[in-house]
């Protein structure tokens, strides 16, 4: 967490290899630069804030099957584990209607929902989610908070958000960025005094919204 321009976005890029950078990022006891990227992408998987392609005609089947890309064999086809692994993500997240849809199609909501079932289909360990509810109705927010929340009991989970309410209910701890530092909370992040203090504006009595 932390206000805008504090470096969020450009830290989750980097986490993933995405970005040059100075010093060390170790993954599993190995400096992250020196996996391939095949490697690196069944390690850890990022979801940007927005499906953003060149090529929206994609249909989301064909676009939830290239989480699979990195098991894939050179020169062969996918298999049917492959393709079984992606229907069974499509249907989790009940996108089985809109499967033959192309991406360009899809509103918001819908390609935030595809986005995350092309991580699950990667089989990462780690997923890192760029402020996931951004652009969102709070309907559709809800539905990603809980979707978000339920993949912490499989998956090591780093939330970028600006959304207090959503981290709140997560319930991570907090790496809060401000003025070139960083700031660590295990859990006695949101109290009204810390939020007052670390965004400079007077907070009181959080409440989490998406139960």
């Amino acid at each position: 967490m932390g206000a805008n321009g504090s470096g969020k976005s450009t830290l989750a890029k980097t986490l993933c290899n995405l970005n040059t950078f100075s010093g060390k990022i170790l993954l599993d006891g190995k400096e992250v630069e020196r996996y391939s990227a095949k490697e690196r992408a069944k390690k850890i998987a990022y979801i940007p804030t927005k499906l953003d392609l060149y090529d929206t005609f994609l249909t989301v089947k064909e676009f939830v099957l290239l989480g699979r890309f990195a098991h894939k064999e050179s020169f062969f086809d996918y298999t049917e584990t492959d393709r079984a692994l992606a229907h069974d993500a499509i249907e989790l997240f009940g996108l089985k209607h809109l499967a033959d849809q192309t991406l360009h199609s899809l509103s918001s909501g819908e390609s935030a929902l595809v986005l995350i079932a092309q991580a699950l289909t990667q089989q990462s360990q780690i997923i890192i989610f760029d402020e996931p509810t951004a652009n969102l109705d709070p309907k559709n927010a809800k539905i990603i908070a809980q979707h978000i929340k339920e993949l912490k009991q499989t998956h090591t989970i780093v939330l970028i958000t600006h959304d207090l309410h959503l981290a709140a209910f997560i319930d991570n701890p907090v790496l809060f960025l401000k003025n070139r530092s960083a700031h660590y909370f295990q859990n006695d992040f949101f109290t009204d005094e810390n939020l007052s203090r670390l965004y400079d504006v007077s907070i009181r009595s959080l409440e989490v919204v998406y139960d």
